[in-house]
């Protein structure tokens, strides 16, 4: 699984202190040993892969990604598929569309042109006529 870029400054921070920490450590209980532990070449292997990762992430992002056109034609509409008819399904599919009434609902256009006439009605009706 790739690690997120923004959670490579946090493990660098990590990574530097642990460092700090056993070099602090070697410093103190052997004196000024010019030999690195076993500990500390481990934490510092970590920190050169981290460093690694997080530059070829970096340069990933600056790459020309697809642009939203791009995006749009590639996207998959599934496409839906006939059903298999059987003899028993056929006819009663026939009655039903012909037993199919229109919808109930109005339309967005419908309620709009009442809702324009009702507004014109409304105008007319509030003049007075002259004396």
């Amino acid at each position: 699984m790739p690690i997120r870029t923004a959670s490579f400054t946090k493990r660098l921070s990590d990574n530097g202190k642990a460092l700090h920490r056993a070099m602090a450590s070697r410093k103190a209980s052997a004196g000024a040993d010019k030999s690195l532990t076993e500990a500390e070449t481990a934490l510092a292997e970590e920190r050169k892969q981290l460093k690694e990762q997080r530059a070829q992430r970096r340069a990933q992002g600056l790459l020309p990604g697809p642009s939203p056109l791009d995006k749009l034609v590639r996207t998959h509409r599934a496409v839906a598929k006939d059903k298999p008819k059987v003899a028993g399904e056929a006819q009663g599919a026939k009655d039903a569309k012909e037993a199919k009434k229109p919808k109930a609902t109005k339309s967005r256009a419908e309620k709009q042109e009442q809702k324009s006439a009702a507004l014109d009605a409304a105008r007319k009706t509030s003049k007075k006529p002259a004396k």
